[in-house]
């Protein structure tokens, strides 16, 4: 990458887009409604059943200017999804400003394990105990998106729950690789503690993206 082409990513200017595409959102609060998804490239948070590994070096992933995404957006969608990788590793306020200015809705889903930038609709904070958000993350979430592995990302849910602002909701996943196994669990967690929603990956069972 040449020293202008860096410039202009380290601005949000460009960012390193690995896929856009409409399609249907498929999990958390606005399951079920039509949305334009920005995935981004790159993400060192490391989780091991991630099912985008190819979107962790950013390197693969050609800088494109945000103004282009913008255009292509404006074509389908009034609301955007910005996800990964790990969007906060670069900054997002070029680009969420300009969706903005065209009446855009603007949604991310993130680790929160970097600093905020951004102006959003709706902050979609998924934790992940490899690397833990940013204070600054926990007071912006609207929602609050744990994935459900094994039995002990029950107590990690609890534990971060209690970081978040009473407005935020609350949802629990099923990893898609267990989905059997923990959603019979998350289904009796929920039900003991109504607190929390059930999330799921619904994309998946449509078979869309």
């Amino acid at each position: 990458m040449d020293k202008k082409t860096k410039d202009l990513v380290d601005k949000g200017i460009m960012l390193p887009l690995m896929e856009e595409f409409y399609t249907i959102q498929g999990e958390g609060s606005h399951t079920g409604t039509a949305a334009y998804f920005i995935r981004v490239g790159g993400c060192d948070v490391g989780c091991h059943w991630c099912d985008v590994k190819e979107s962790w070096n950013a390197d693969l992933h050609p800088p494109t200017l945000a103004d282009t995404i913008v255009d292509n957006v404006k074509k389908y969608a009034n609301t955007v999804v910005i996800t990964g990788g790990e969007p906060l590793m670069w900054s997002m306020d070029y680009i969420t400003e300009n969706l903005q200015k065209n009446n855009i809705k603007t949604h991310i889903e993130t680790s929160g394990a970097y600093s905020f930038s951004g102006k959003w609709d709706w902050f979609c904070l998924s934790p992940k105990k490899t690397k833990l958000p940013l204070d600054e993350c926990y007071t912006q979430a609207d929602e609050l998106k744990m994935i459900i592995h094994n039995k002990s990302d029950f107590d990690f849910a609890e534990q971060e729950a209690a970081k978040v602002a009473e407005k935020c909701q609350l949802f629990l996943q099923p990893e898609w690789s267990k989905k059997e196994k923990m959603t019979e669990q998350i289904v009796d967690y929920v039900m003991k503690n109504p607190k929390w929603k059930i999330s799921l990956q619904t994309h998946k069972y449509l078979n869309i993206p």
